[in-house]
């Protein structure tokens, strides 16, 4: 194996997890694990510690990149993320474009489903970061360019099934983007804030989309115990706006 794989071992009634790329051993509390190990094993196999421990190998899929991969910053959260594939229908045949790729979690989400997925960055630190988290991840459909959208939607001359913007400059960009979506595709935006999305919404109404939407998703987990079920008390609030127009 040469790609990152999830380690997870059951000790003491609670999960332990490692996300790992098989490069050196791994020390744990439970022992050391031989990663070397791991090239005659495959995936749902176990690997045992010198401890005698074992941990169950898992390929890691995008939720796992979510939570383990290297960050430039705070991505968007599972939650926003199927918001955007559930209310746009991507799938399979679709070409996506992608603006403010930070960390490549978004990315990741979509080249998982999508045909293609082109997605730009304007900061060169983010570009190396996301540029490691999309080849650990394996996927060969993501094309990763570093650039500013704002000028660089205006030389693009491919036509994309839908575009997802996670920028404080996406107001800005979205008079442009009727230029590269196909007729019936459609537009996500995120953001954080009530002025930053009453902006997208005022750019959105200047040009001809139909179907537009502003979406809040609050996550509210259930707490199971011996003395009763309840909803969580530590909950994922608010994150973000997502603003889906269709042109």
């Amino acid at each position: 194996m040469d790609t990152p794989v999830i380690l997870k071992t059951f000790h003491r009634g609670k999960m332990k997890e490692y996300f790992v790329m098989p490069v050196e051993d791994l020390h744990t509390d439970l022992g050391v694990i031989k990663l070397d190990e791991l090239g005659a094993k495959t995936f749902g196999d176990t690997i045992s510690s010198h401890l005698g421990a074992e941990f169950i190998i898992q390929k890691p899929r995008a939720p796992d990149f979510f939570t383990h991969a290297k960050r430039s910053g705070a991505p968007m959260t599972p939650k926003d993320i199927g918001v955007i594939i559930s209310n746009t229908g991507l799938c399979s045949t679709d070409c996506v474009l992608d603006a403010g790729t930070g960390s490549g979690i978004l990315a990741i989400y979509l080249g998982g489903i999508a045909k293609r997925v082109v997605t730009y960055e304007v900061r060169e630190e983010f570009v190396d970061i996301a540029r490691q988290n999309i080849a650990q991840a394996g996927l060969s459909n993501i094309e990763l360019r570093h650039g500013d959208i704002v000028a660089e939607i205006q030389k693009i001359d491919e036509k994309f099934d839908v575009v997802t913007l996670d920028t404080s400059a996406a107001a800005q960009v979205v008079p442009f983007v009727p230029h590269v979506l196909y007729p019936g595709g459609f537009l996500a935006v995120y953001s954080p804030f009530f002025e930053h999305t009453k902006e997208i919404r005022e750019a959105i109404e200047k040009t001809k989309y139909t179907e537009v939407r502003t979406i809040e998703t609050i996550e509210r987990e259930i707490s199971f115990s011996e003395r009763g079920t309840r909803p969580s008390t530590a909950r994922v609030g608010h994150t973000g706006f997502i603003t889906i127009a269709r042109y």
